[in-house]
């Protein structure tokens, strides 16, 4: 069941559609690279590059978008960051060129960061039941990671790559004009969450920017800082090898079974093999965990359902390659990975929220994703050099090591707590 009352039920729906097209246009990237590699005469490293500018800039704005959080709001933001990302994609479909599909992401990279901030500072502020907007905020980011490489490899079969980003732009344009009209109260939970209101926050100078981050480093936000940070190395990291790594898993237990389903060939047929199904089941059980992750928020504290699932994932990158080896017991692993990896989203947001001001709740939410996104894709270069230079044991074993370190900040938060 969802939230009750009619802001909450106005904010949450708006945040859902927000977040599930950020999402969406995020793991749309993917399978467009393996239409560019075919047309354009560059190399893996090169588009690798063009697409990491886009990707970096996702987690790198976040910081300032949480800047502009606190001093505009949420809702225009969140509205202007749907109207940027679709304008991006029809760029896209315009520019010539590996050139222009630089631009192009440069644009949804800057546009996409103001989103992570801007929506969760609106749930944390907004939304009375906290937990429950956090749930259903986390699955429709899920539907919009699974939904976004599954609907543009269905468009790619229809019309070339042009054609297809112009029609993902739509959704996020519409979305932005209809959302510059919703109405609802950005601050209406602060007294029932927080305390009382929040003072207004601007922040137009460098000693005033200092000041506030003063206020937002206390001893417990720099402890889940560093949380979120090895968890965000342990999402990039598992996120970005593990299709191929599933494929090599599953080849020998499937009799090297290939490419099934609806696409029998063609640049985008790599991406209905047997391991893009089963990567694309683990997304989709993410739905579930973070249902689950955001309905734990509202009963127990928060660093506690976060102290279990790291727990969880721990375990899961120890037995991942011990489980490799029957088909049943990948699969299992497999659906436990989907569930913890996003069950631990909406209860990292809730943990933000309780160790933060809510004069700085932006601010906040823009530094901890600026770990999560920005430093987090580091995970993706030592997690590559671990399968480069050692094993996929050695891999998962790094893997194991972030959640481990997680898992100790989130026990000294419990500590702290008591």
């Amino acid at each position: 069941m969802g939230p009750v009352n009619r802001n909450d039920r106005a904010i949450t729906g708006f945040a859902m559609v927000g977040h599930g097209l950020v999402h969406t246009y995020e793991l749309a990237v993917p399978i467009l690279l393996t239409v560019w590699l075919v047309e354009f005469p560059v190399t893996s490293a090169t588009l690798g590059t063009v697409v990491a500018v886009g990707y970096g800039l996702f987690g790198v704005g976040a910081l300032p978008a949480g800047i502009l959080v606190d001093r505009f709001g949420s809702r225009v933001l969140i509205a202007a960051c749907t109207l940027g990302m679709g304008v991006s994609f029809l760029l896209l479909s315009v520019l010539p060129g590996v050139a222009g599909i630089a631009v192009a992401l440069a644009v949804w990279g800057v546009a996409a960061s103001v989103y992570h901030p801007a929506g969760l500072t609106l749930i944390s502020k907004g939304v009375e039941e906290r937990g429950a907007a956090f749930a259903y905020h986390g699955m429709a980011g899920n539907a919009g990671i699974v939904a976004g490489p599954f609907v543009t490899a269905l468009l790619l079969l229809a019309v070339e790559w042009r054609v297809a980003v112009a029609v993902l732009a739509v959704p996020a344009l519409v979305a932005g004009v209809v959302g510059a009209r919703v109405d609802f109260d950005e601050t209406a939970a602060l007294a029932a969450t927080d305390g009382g209101e929040a003072p207004s926050t601007d922040v137009s100078s460098l000693s005033e920017f200092l000041t506030a981050s003063r206020g937002v480093f206390t001893v417990g936000f720099l402890t889940v800082f560093a949380l979120v940070m090895f968890n965000g190395l342990y999402y990039r990291g598992m996120l970005t090898f593990l299709p191929g790594l599933l494929g090599e898993f599953l080849a020998p237990l499937v009799g090297g079974a290939d490419t099934v389903g609806p696409v029998a060939g063609g640049p985008v047929a790599s991406e209905f093999d047997l391991s893009r199904y089963l990567y694309a089941g683990l997304l989709a059980v993410g739905i579930g965990g973070q249902y689950v992750g955001g309905r734990l928020t509202d009963a127990v504290a928060p660093e506690r359902g976060v102290a279990v699932m790291l727990t969880a994932l721990v375990a899961i990158a120890v037995l991942f390659v011990p489980a490799s080896g029957t088909l049943p017991a990948l699969l299992a692993v497999s659906v436990a990975l989907g569930f913890a990896l996003f069950a631990m989203q909406p209860l990292t947001q809730a943990t933000i929220a309780k160790y933060s001001p809510p004069e700085h709740r932006g601010l906040s939410f823009g530094y901890t994703y600026l770990a999560i996104f920005g430093i987090g894709a580091l995970g993706a270069s030592v997690t590559g050099a671990a399968l480069t230079y050692g094993s996929r044991s050695l891999l998962f074993l790094v893997l194991a090591a972030f959640a481990a370190a997680a898992l100790a900040l989130a026990l000294s938060l419990i500590l702290r707590d008591r």
